[in-house]
């Protein structure tokens, strides 16, 4: 008697294709040269002396100069060597010039600096600083000229206009004014100043990527300077070139990480991205005690990119479930339970979470890895509901997909693993973090919605139907572009309470704030034009990350 044939149940899953990795292994290795790098720091130490002398003499001089030599030594990336002494700057100017009187009120390119400097150091200066640029009705008085230090002044304005929070109509007339402005005056202008007009309209300095700001300001506008300081000039070409070679020994050690992985040959369904994942990493801090942070950090981006494929890109209903249900136990012998390919991701999420903790136990703070484990299991809980809402065809309320969405934006887990490398960071800092302040709901918000307008076309064409736009479609009756406006809008709110959240006084440190907001300046590089610039780092990625990790500036 013929047995009856059993035909193995088709499994179709839902792959995407991903581009390889534009790298290859040319991060894979990385050897100091001791004899340079000694040559750098020596002359280094010189020169940071030297500067040290400058800041502290500025005290004495006017407020324009103390403004500017601040401004240029952040732009040049070397202000970190001092940070209080910054700060007790900026907090004699808070407090001494309140009621903005005398002659340096009249120059709106000094305003507008005030402006801008305090308040990305935290404090909360009034917009009173503007009254004399205001008309009656409190809009931007409009007698302007078209000379250079007019250009200065509306290129100040414009970017002061970007730390704006809630209420401050002003400054949105401000943006708007000042935008028009300088693009019409862009063509007319010399060298550098049309290069930082023209970068400027681009990518405001606010919401850059503090190194790639200080790459650009150093090799673009600095150095064709006429009126630059040779000795801060050479200072930040050997910090830059200096600290770049820690970054190329980190990116070595995670790239070293992540071939033994061997991910690419056994999970070929994920995108391959640990690159993009250091420079993530690298735009959330560059200073060198965060070496340890931006290693765990850069390892965890990496990781959660691999699970959220296996949800996005290849699992079924069945296996996702056991998958979500065995890292919520997070125990090695659940590994057992798992297909083949999720054993893989199952016990290098495990074993990068133990490693941490070894790490972490030599300054004795392993217990805090513990809130970056129930960040991990959050985010997995919420890419299941996510791909479930996808494998069955459902569309949530909006309300209902954006509360689940927050998550899967990667953001609360992000910023928590962030803090976990910083010496510094507490119990508190932990705590306060995971009742999900307003800042932090911001910086999770603002990723969800700008993530969602740059990958709407391509979710869309993958029969993703669960999609915030078209969630916002359905419920509101209104066309795709008008839900992308809206999106838009969402974004902009997001950008007003980051800049509220960082404003003093504060229940944790202008240190951790920092981080939350390093994080935003991110999706605004990233996500530049409605570009997908982690899927599809061609475009917009590449060319930063050859200006901080491949190229050395010239000295």
């Amino acid at each position: 008697m013929a047995l009856p044939i059993v035909e193995e149940e088709k499994i179709i899953r839902p792959v995407a294709n991903f581009s390889p990795s534009l790298w290859g292994d040319r991060f894979l290795s990385f050897s100091i040269d001791n004899r340079v790098a000694q040559k750098y720091a020596q002359e280094i130490e010189a020169l940071k002396e030297e500067t040290r002398s400058m800041l502290l003499a500025i005290t004495g001089r006017k407020l324009v100069e103390k403004l500017n030599f601040i401004d240029v030594i952040e732009r040049l990336g070397i202000a970190y060597h001092y940070e209080k002494e910054i700060d007790e700057i900026l907090y004699r100017i808070y407090n001494e010039n309140s009621k903005f009187e005398g002659d340096e009120y009249n120059d709106l390119c000094i305003c507008a600096l005030q402006f801008r400097l305090l308040r990305q150091h935290g404090y909360n200066i009034s917009l009173k600083i503007f009254n004399k640029f205001q008309d009656g009705n409190g809009k931007f008085k409009e007698s302007r000229d078209s000379d250079d230090d007019d250009v200065l002044g509306l290129l100040s304005l414009y970017e002061a206009s970007h730390v704006r929070t809630h209420g401050e109509d002003f400054l949105e007339d401000a943006l708007v004014f000042s935008t028009t402005h300088l693009e019409s005056a862009t063509p007319h202008l010399n060298s550098p100043l049309k290069e930082q007009v023209t970068h400027a309209l681009e990518q405001s300095l606010h919401k850059g990527i503090p190194r790639v700001e200080t790459r650009f300001f150093i090799s673009s506008i600095y150095e064709k300077d006429e009126s630059k300081n040779d000795a801060l000039l050479r200072f930040a070409k050997l910090d830059f070139n200096l600290l770049q070679m820690l970054h190329k020994q980190e990116i070595a050690e995670v790239s070293r990480w992540w071939k033994e992985l061997d991910f690419v040959t056994t999970l070929p369904y994920a995108r391959d991205r640990v690159v993009e994942c250091y420079f993530w990493a690298l735009g959330v801090y560059f200073e060198p005690q965060y070496s340890q942070a931006r290693v765990m950090l850069a390892k965890t981006i990496s990781i959660i990119s691999i699970v959220d494929d296996t949800f996005d890109s290849y699992g079924i209903v069945k296996e996702l479930n056991t998958y979500t249900d065995a890292i919520q136990r997070w125990d090695i012998s659940e590994i057992d339970r798992l297909p083949d390919y999720m054993k893989i991701s199952y016990k290098a999420l495990l074993d990068l979470y133990k490693d941490y903790e070894n790490e972490l136990s030599n300054d004795g703070r392993s217990h805090v890895v513990y809130h970056a484990k129930e960040r991990m299991k959050e985010i997995v809980r919420n890419y299941n509901v996510e791909a479930k809402w996808f494998i069955e065809g459902y569309m949530p309320p909006l309300s209902e997909y954006l509360s689940n969405a927050l998550a899967t934006s990667t953001y609360y887990l992000l910023t928590t693993t962030s803090y976990l490398g910083m010496k510094s960071a507490t119990e508190h800092d932990f705590e306060w973090l995971s009742r999900n302040p307003k800042i932090l709901k911001a910086n999770a918000t603002l990723c969800r919605v700008i993530d969602d307008i740059a990958t709407y076309e391509v979710e869309k064409s993958r029969g993703q139907i669960a999609t915030g736009i078209e969630c916002y479609r359905r419920d509101y009756g209104v066309s795709t572009e008008e839900a992308m406006i809206k999106f838009r809008e969402m974004a902009e709110i997001a950008w007003k309470d980051v800049n509220e959240g960082i404003l003093r006084p504060n229940h944790v440190s202008m240190e951790f704030l920092t981080r939350i907001l390093n994080l935003v300046r991110l999706i605004d590089v990233t996500y530049k034009h409605n570009e997908d610039g982690y899927t599809h780092p061609e475009k917009v990625l590449k060319p930063h990350i050859v200006a901080l990790l491949v190229d050395s500036i010239k000295v």
